[in-house]
C-alpha cells in the first residue's frame, strides 16, 4: 500500500479485543450486558434527580450531567463494536472514525471536567458550609457546566481537525475496538510531529489541571475534617464526599493503569483490553457507587417508581 493523501477514501479495520471467532459470542454478550446496565443505571439516576425536588441541589445537578456524559461516552464505542461482531464486518470509514473519535474525546473530557467541578462543589460544601448556597448559586452551576462543555468541545474539535492534515493508506488496521486518537496518529503515512505535540500538550494541560484541582480540593477537605472534634462529625462529613472520591479514584486509577500497562507491554491489544476499564466498566459502576450508600437517591427512586406504579 502506497502512502498518499487518501484521507477521503480511506477505510479502517477495527480489530477489536480478540480475533478468535470462538470468543466473539462471549465478548458480544458481555459488552451488551455492560452497555445496557450502564444506560439503564445512569438513566435511573437522571430520572431520580429530575423527578425529586429534594435533589434539585448543585451536587445532584452535576451528578445528573455526569450520568448523561457517561451514557454518551459509552454509546460512542460499544454499539459500533457490537454491530461489528454481529455483522462480522470490522470496516469503518474515515469519516466514521473521525466522528467516533470526536465524540469520544468530547465526552471523556466532559467526564474529567465534571469530576473536577464536583470536587469543587464538595470543597465549598465542607469548607464553607454557611456560604454554600450563596457561592454555588444556579447561575454559577450553569456557568460551570457550560464551561466544561465548551472546553471539551474545543479540545475534541482541535484534535479532530489536526487529523485532517494527515495522510493515511487506503486500508489500515486499528488494534482496538474503537478509533483511539493515539492509534490513529500512529497509522498515518505522513509526518505526525505536530499532532503528537498537540496530543501530549493537551493531555498534560487538560489532564493535569483538573487532577491538580481535585487534589487541592480534597487536601482542603481533609484538613477541614481533621479540625472536627467528634468522630461522628468526621464520619458524617466525610460520607458526603465518599462516593465522589470513589468515582475519582476509579477513573484516574484505571486511566493511569492503562497508561503504565501500555508502556510496559508495548502491546496494542493489551492496551485495548485495559482500556475497557475506563471506557466501559467505570461508567457502568458510577450509578451503583452513587446510589448504594446514598439514602436520598434511594428515596427518590422509591418515590419515582411508587408514582409510576400509581399512575400505571
Amino acid at each position: 500500500m502506497d502512502p498518499g493523501n487518501n484521507t477521503g477514501m480511506s477505510k479502517f479495520l477495527l480489530l477489536g479485543l480478540s480475533e478468535d471467532p470462538e470468543l466473539q459470542p462471549l465478548i458480544f454478550g458481555l459488552f451488551l450486558s455492560m452497555y445496557l446496565i450502564t444506560v439503564f443505571g445512569n438513566l435511573l439516576l437522571i430520572l431520580a434527580v429530575s423527578s425529586d425536588s429534594h435533589l434539585h441541589t448543585p451536587m445532584y445537578f452535576f451528578l445528573a450531567n455526569l450520568s448523561f456524559a457517561d451514557i454518551c461516552f459509552t454509546s460512542t464505542t460499544v454499539p459500533k463494536m457490537l454491530i461489528n461482531i454481529q455483522t462480522q464486518n470490522k470496516v469503518i470509514t474515515f469519516e466514521g472514525c473521525l466522528s467516533q473519535m470526536y465524540f469520544f474525546l468530547l465526552f471523556s473530557g466532559l467526564d474529567v471536567f465534571l469530576l473536577t467541578v464536583m470536587a469543587y462543589d464538595r470543597f465549598v460544601a465542607i469548607c464553607h458550609p454557611l456560604q454554600y448556597m450563596v457561592i454555588m448559586n444556579p447561575w454559577l452551576c450553569g456557568l460551570l457546566v457550560l464551561v466544561t462543555w465548551g472546553t471539551s468541545f474545543l479540545h475534541s474539535l482541535l484534535e479532530t481537525l489536526m487529523l485532517l492534515r494527515l495522510s493515511f493508506c487506503t486500508k489500515v488496521e486499528i488494534p482496538h475496538f474503537f478509533c483511539e486518537l493515539n492509534q490513529m496518529i500512529q497509522l498515518a503515512c505522513s509526518d505526525t510531529f505536530l499532532n503528537n505535540m498537540v496530543m501530549y500538550f493537551s493531555a498534560m494541560l487538560l489532564g493535569g489541571a483538573p487532577l491538580t484541582g481535585i487534589l487541592y480540593s480534597y487536601g482542603k477537605i481533609v484538613s477541614s475534617i481533621c479540625g472536627i472534634s467528634s468522630a461522628q462529625g468526621k464520619y458524617k462529613t466525610f460520607s458526603t464526599c465518599a462516593s465522589h472520591l470513589s468515582v475519582v479514584s476509579l477513573f484516574y486509577c484505571t486511566s493511569l493503569g492503562l497508561y503504565f500497562s501500555s508502556a510496559a507491554t508495548q502491546s496494542s491489544h493489551s492496551g485495548a483490553v485495559a482500556s475497557v476499564m475506563y471506557t466501559v466498566v467505570t461508567p457502568m459502576l458510577n450509578p451503583f457507587i452513587y446510589s448504594l450508600r446514598n439514602k436520598d437517591i434511594k428515596k427518590a427512586l422509591m418515590r419515582f417508581f411508587g408514582i409510576a406504579a400509581l399512575k400505571g
